[in-house]
């Protein structure tokens, strides 16, 4: 039968992490790390968190194992400690899309209403070989250095419509961010429709991209 107090001990560890990917600031500090090492102050600044706060989530996040630390002079960087974190963190969201109805009622109200024509991975590869979309990132200047799709231009949703002229108006553009759930790709769509663009957008992100085992670059522009 075993020994019931080592087999809680065991369920214990588990609970664990369950414990911590409890609170939905601590998600969204996974969800950014998933797109690269950050410091503690990109971090803070992304999630909307006061430092002290942010070092707090990060901390019980080390603790539970899901993120590693390295520092750089004065500036500590956090990183996921594995591909299998941002797993975890992508499979927590398909369970709760699949099970708690009111996943895709908040999805809605977040993101929009789902557009039908998006772009999936194996298209915008088909894509990205023959070269003929634009493939847009819009995420902020430290994510791309992190990683983005081959070829990929550069320019954070902020600074889209002040950019417009380095966009070409010979291909169709796809625009792409951090995931299924990040709303930069959604509204980058919006706003070059509505200056008469022909924009759509990729179904999947950085996250997705990366966890299938697909080519990323590196560095910034």
């Amino acid at each position: 039968m075993g020994d019931r107090s080592r087999k809680g001990a065991l369920f214990a560890e588990f609970a664990a992490v369950g414990k911590v990917l409890g609170n939905p600031k601590r998600l969204e500090i996974l969800d950014l790390l998933a797109q690269g090492p950050r410091s503690v102050e990109d971090l803070a600044a992304a999630a909307a968190l006061g430092m002290s706060t942010c070092s707090a989530h990060l901390q019980t996040l080390r603790e539970a194992g899901l993120v590693g630390s390295r520092r750089e002079g004065k500036r500590i960087f956090y990183s996921l400690a594995g591909d299998d974190v941002a797993g975890l963190w992508e499979y927590l969201r398909r369970v709760a899309q699949a099970h708690r109805p009111h996943t895709e009622v908040a999805r809605r109200a977040y993101l929009g209403p789902e557009d039908s024509d998006a772009v999936d991975t194996d298209e915008l590869l088909r894509r990205i070989r023959s070269g003929d979309a634009v493939i847009l990132d819009v995420r902020p200047e430290v994510e791309y250095a992190g990683g983005h799709l081959p070829g990929a231009i550069h320019i954070p949703l902020e600074e889209l419509t002040d950019r417009l002229a380095e966009l070409p108006t010979d291909r169709e553009i796809v625009a792409y961010c951090r995931g299924q759930y990040c709303v930069l790709a959604y509204e980058a769509v919006r706003q070059l429709n509505a200056r008469g663009l022909d924009a759509r957008r990729a179904t999947d992100g950085l996250l997705e991209w990366r966890l299938a085992g697909l080519p990323v670059e590196t560095g910034a522009v």
